[in-house]
């Protein structure tokens, strides 16, 4: 997966260098809406294909909320934190953050902002999303269960929930997902607004 995205970028800077013409710039904006709108639309068929999810929240109880409410506060209050290290304004740090590691849909939506934020949302994210990989295993050992689902942020309902299943256990597995599904919704809404403060 991390070997696509750098191939991804990678073939996107040779296409911009050197195929595609200057023009095409000013179809960006209707490009990206377009694939904003495609990334929610298949997040909400992931979300409606599940359909004994609710189910299973019953059981376990509100207390599941508990776990993508502090995966939200402690990434964006670290990010600040990081922004005030290196000098950054609190609402561009705050809206890396909130990508939650969902580096595709935080650096559409930061792009129209500034190109070097939105690139910035994207390595971070994606450096958030490669260091889960490595170290969900570690911390489902070492740790705890829950806490392993942390660092996946939104890509605990995606492409670090089977590490996660594989690592703890069943109900851990359902918490990452709802915790997942909670997360990735809650990135376009806080994005938007944490910029504009």
């Amino acid at each position: 997966m991390s070997f696509k995205i750098i191939l991804a970028v990678v073939a996107g800077i040779g296409a911009g260098y050197f195929i595609l013409p200057g023009e095409m710039l000013q179809y960006t904006d209707y490009i990206l809406d377009i694939g904003l709108c495609l990334l929610l639309f298949f997040v909400g068929i992931d979300i409606g294909k599940n359909k004994g999810v609710l189910e299973k929240i019953k059981k376990i109880g509100f207390r599941v909320l508990l776990v993508p409410v502090m995966i939200i506060i402690g990434s964006i209050f670290g990010s600040i934190i990081a922004g005030f290290i290196l000098g950054m304004p609190v609402n561009e740090a705050g809206a890396v953050g909130a990508g939650l590691g969902w580096y595709s849909l935080s650096s559409m939506m930061l792009v129209t902002y500034s190109s070097k934020l939105s690139a910035l949302a994207f390595i971070s994210n994606v450096t958030r999303e490669i260091i889960a990989l490595l170290t969900i295993p570690f911390i489902a050992k070492y740790i705890g269960h829950i806490e392993s689902i942390a660092p996946a942020g939104a890509t605990s309902m995606d492409t670090s929930l089977p590490l996660i299943a594989k690592s703890t256990n069943p109900q851990t597995a359902i918490i990452a997902f709802i915790s997942g599904v909670i997360v990735s919704t809650s990135v376009p809404l806080l994005v938007s607004v944490i910029i504009k403060l």
